[in-house]
């Protein structure tokens, strides 16, 4: 990222459709996250938690259907998810945020993207796609816990909708004024969720003061 100009991140707090979390939970949480001390174990489960925090906010707005229940009482009307709802986590990174979606929404299809970014260009690379031709789904949610530069989620978001997905979401754990501004630019029609907005992007394109690599801290692979 040398040399390349980069938003404040003044700049980019009021992009149309971009959701900051204010929680104060998801703020305790996010704390313990970055510790360089937190271990790999410990990590993966603050992952799943943000996501399950994180998956609360991005679903306020689903559609619901009417349906007639009965209780151990008697008949009762109530609600439930108007059609199916799709997670597809960015591997390896994103497997952990899928785990907290799915203590949400244990029935959401799980389907997973193999994308890397080329440590010299910074852009994304597909290496494996395991998504279905026909699509019947209410929202469908990319799942990746850092944006940095943004190349990730925009060929995401882009094979999604290539699946004829008509409604899609980012959902993300820490992004930097860059990368933000990208994806909302690039994909202005998708809602972007995510629990921190940091300061800048350094010379490697890793987010500062950020939480270092989010899938070698999942899994111990450092």
């Amino acid at each position: 990222m040398q040399g390349v100009p980069q938003p404040t991140r003044d700049e980019v707090l009021n992009l149309p459709r971009v959701h900051i979390s204010s929680h104060p939970v998801m703020a305790h949480k996010m704390t313990a996250l970055r510790a360089k001390e937190t271990t790999p174990t410990e990590f993966y489960r603050l992952v799943k938690e943000i996501g399950a925090l994180l998956a609360y906010e991005a679903t306020a707005s689903l559609a619901l259907d009417s349906v007639t229940i009965e209780t151990p009482m008697g008949p009762a009307q109530g609600q439930h998810l108007a059609g199916g709802i799709g997670i597809t986590p960015i591997l390896r990174a994103g497997l952990g945020l899928a785990e907290g979606f799915r203590e949400v929404i244990a029935d959401a299809q799980v389907w997973h993207l193999g994308l890397r970014r080329d440590e010299h260009t910074l852009q994304a690379q597909e290496y494996y796609n395991q998504l279905p031709h026909k699509v019947n789904l209410q929202v469908c949610y990319a799942v990746d816990p850092m944006l940095a530069t943004g190349g990730s989620a925009i060929d995401a978001i882009n094979i999604l909708k290539l699946r004829g997905i008509a409604r899609l979401s980012y959902v993300g754990i820490i992004a930097a004024p860059y990368g933000l501004l990208k994806l909302s630019q690039t994909h202005p029609d998708i809602d972007i969720y995510i629990a921190a907005l940091d300061d800048s992007l350094n010379d490697r394109g890793f987010i500062l003061p950020g939480l270092g690599d989010a899938g070698d801290r999942q899994f111990g692979t450092f």
